[in-house]
């Protein structure tokens, strides 16, 4: 079977990596990486070198490279782009994938999937969401530091579901802590119950997590946003319970005093943000369903 990992930053390079170093000398898989610029270079002469907690190594992909046409056709793609890239680079690399073949979104928000669908009609799309913290250190060079390395992907339906059980087999024999679920809703709305809100937040005020939990505030303004989220995922038929609420509080409260957010860091940068997928989208779901969503809309005009 040849795998596509499109986007090797922090989720495909930990991933992807991953893969790679698990059949770099089997001839039952191939692991084509498509990367960029001084990345791909770097990747391309001495490998991906991935520090991960439970190890360090060099994975050598099959393939690397930048070119649709040099990489050939996939049976299963993983997209692990930052959001707004998804739609450019699924138009790349559409002639690369199979009719039928599985394209799996690992990025943040709740609607990759039906954006996916929207580019590529004849693929088997599957949700996907990711618990990780990585980042690229250096061309050639991805470090894990956190997160629990989870990587869970299926669908709404236990029937169709089970169909995929051997890209499990396939994550697993990488010693990749994959799940197969039935219930990919659900686990896409509860990642977004924390990374919308807290993403949005930080972003807007520049305070980090723990600044956040200090302020009584902002912790409250912060579970309220939540509550908001609940109320929209309720409106798309994922029941979220107040323990999720609770959950997500306290995974704020974990976090370092001084620790940032993505969306938050981007915006210090200068880089584009995700904003589009995550407060937008809220924002926008809300009022196609009748929701109000002010703590999400106030904070919107202000990043926008």
């Amino acid at each position: 079977m040849r795998i596509g990992i499109i986007g090797i930053g922090g989720v495909g390079g930990y991933f992807g990596g991953k893969l790679a170093r698990e059949f770099e000398k089997s001839s039952e898989h191939e692991i084509i990486f498509i990367a960029r610029g001084e990345h791909l270079k770097a990747i391309q002469k001495n490998g991906l070198h991935l520090f991960a907690k439970e190890g360090d190594g060099i994975a050598w992909p099959n393939i690397a490279t930048d070119n649709p046409a040099v990489a050939g056709l996939f049976d299963l793609v993983f997209f692990c782009t930052k959001s707004y890239s998804l739609e450019n680079s699924a138009r790349e690399f559409a002639a690369c994938i199979r009719k039928n073949a599985v394209a799996i979104p690992l990025l943040n928000g709740v609607n990759s999937a039906q954006r996916l669908r929207k580019v590529l009609p004849e693929a088997n799309v599957l949700g996907g969401s990711v618990y990780i913290i990585s980042h690229i250190e250096k061309p050639g060079i991805v470090n894990q530091e956190g997160g629990a390395c989870k990587l869970t992907f299926g669908t709404d339906n236990s029937e169709s579901a089970k169909k995929y059980s051997y890209i499990l087999d396939i994550l697993s024999k990488a010693k990749i802590n994959a799940v197969l679920t039935d219930k990919i809703s659900e686990v896409l709305w509860t990642k977004f119950l924390l990374m919308c809100p807290i993403g949005s937040l930080t972003a807007a005020t520049g305070k980090t997590y723990g600044a956040i939990w200090a302020d009584p505030l902002l912790r409250k303004k912060a579970r309220d946003m939540m509550l908001e989220v609940v109320a929209v995922a309720h409106a798309h038929h994922v029941i979220l319970p107040q323990t999720e609420v609770d959950k997500a509080m306290e995974m704020v409260a974990g976090f370092g005093y001084n620790s940032k957010t993505s969306m938050q860091l981007d915006r210090e940068k200068g880089k584009q943000t995700e904003i589009d997928a995550l407060t937008a989208y809220l924002c926008e779901a809300g009022k196609e369903s009748g929701i109000p969503t002010p703590l999400h809309d106030e904070v919107y005009a202000q990043l926008k």
